[in-house]
């Protein structure tokens, strides 16, 4: 079968059984579709899908929700606002939504997979987005944006008790954040002779994957497709299992 060409972000399969003529086979294609995200820390419970991928395309760290964290430092107020964002196009609309217009600074960063970007909004050149964005890097959190809303209060810091500040804050506003696991999500297909669905389904409910759909309209007698969404690193171990417990041809290619 000819190979079919694949995205940088695809999973690449290799051919590992010539087909056996004349004898049915079950074919299975996947492509990176999106990813889920398990809670770590305090909150373990939740658990959602987002339609993105990590930008190692395995798994990532990021904070689960908006947090803010306030503290006043040499009458100056720094207010520190945190929060997710899928991808840098996601960080002007987080600007908008959080910024103060009455606030003399809203400085910020953000840090999404190798790309970043830091402001200073008015502060000394290095003073304010710099240390934000130490403060993401330091934390190990991924596709996250930090916003730094300072309120003067009449006391210059002086460059290196700006550092700390800035620095300092979005520290402590990532510190408390509950963050979550975020792990690709892989859609698979299977095209399946129906007196194997038994078999499969089973294989499938005991993998745990997610939004399974079946397609009658294959064009072929008796022959089924059924899709559905896997963690990228349990793919290998359920094609496995599907090859072992439906011992039939299997012939893997790209899509």
């Amino acid at each position: 079968m000819p190979a079919v060409a694949l995205t940088k972000y695809n999973l690449i399969y290799h051919q590992r059984a010539a087909p056996i003529k004349h004898n049915r086979s079950i074919r299975i294609c996947a492509s990176i579709l999106g990813i889920g995200c398990i809670a770590a820390g305090a909150n373990k419970a939740m658990v959602t899908t987002a339609a993105s991928s990590s930008s190692n395309g395995g798994a990532y760290t990021t904070i689960k929700e908006r947090v803010r964290f306030e503290k006043e430092i040499k009458k100056s107020k720094f207010i520190a606002i945190a929060g997710p964002i899928p991808d840098e196009q996601s960080a002007q609309s987080f600007l908008s939504q959080v910024r103060d217009q009455r606030a003399t600074h809203n400085c910020w960063a953000y840090k999404v997979g190798d790309q970043y970007r830091s402001n200073d909004d008015g502060e000394p050149s290095g003073t304010a987005g710099k240390p934000i964005h130490s403060a993401i890097e330091s934390s190990g959190i991924d596709r996250v944006m930090v916003v730094v809303i300072r309120h003067f209060g009449g006391i210059k810091l002086g460059t290196g008790g700006l550092v700390r500040a800035y620095g300092g804050v979005a520290s402590e506003c990532l510190r408390n954040a509950p963050t979550c696991l975020v792990k690709s999500k892989v859609r698979m297909g299977v095209e399946v002779p129906f007196d194997l669905l038994g078999v499969l389904y089973h294989q499938l409910q005991s993998f745990q994957v997610e939004d399974i759909k079946q397609d009658y309209e294959t064009g072929k007698d008796g022959i089924t497709m059924v899709t559905f969404q896997v963690d990228f690193d349990r793919i290998e171990k359920l094609e496995d299992a599907i090859k072992s417990h439906c011992s039939r041809d299997l012939v893997f290619y790209k899509r």
